[in-house]
């Protein structure tokens, strides 16, 4: 779960910028706060982010405890094209980890949340 600051520009980056679904959405004014739920499948077999806007917050301090987010995708490099291409943020160009072979790259949300990018052939 990532707590947002605007719930649309979030639903907005992670569906046209990170190419995922809406899945689902529930607003709870009477404990004010609003979810969207969004990933790239159904959320019975696949893994989802569960967005959480709290209504009248709008930005949050990163803690220490979290690090980022990473998923999978066949080529590293064509995504943060993509990424760019649709507005998004690429802070670290696709390249191999230090002291590594595996490729990753990172995106950042438009709340600052990290997201890594791992080229792997099975995804």
């Amino acid at each position: 779960m990532l707590r947002v600051g605007d719930l649309q520009r979030s639903i907005d980056f992670y569906t046209h910028v990170m190419g995922m679904t809406l899945l689902r959405t529930t607003d709870r004014p009477e404990q004010k706060y609003s979810l969207a739920f969004v990933g790239y499948g159904d959320e019975s077999q696949d893994a989802v982010i569960e967005l959480t806007y709290n209504y009248g917050v709008s930005s949050y301090e990163m803690g220490g405890a979290f690090g980022h987010i990473a998923i999978a995708v066949p080529n590293a490099a064509a995504a943060c094209e993509q990424v760019r291409a649709a507005g998004g943020n690429v802070t670290r160009e696709a390249g191999a980890v230090k002291g590594g072979s595996t490729v990753i790259a990172f995106v950042q949300d438009p709340d600052g949340y990290k997201i890594e990018l791992i080229e792997s052939r099975a995804a």
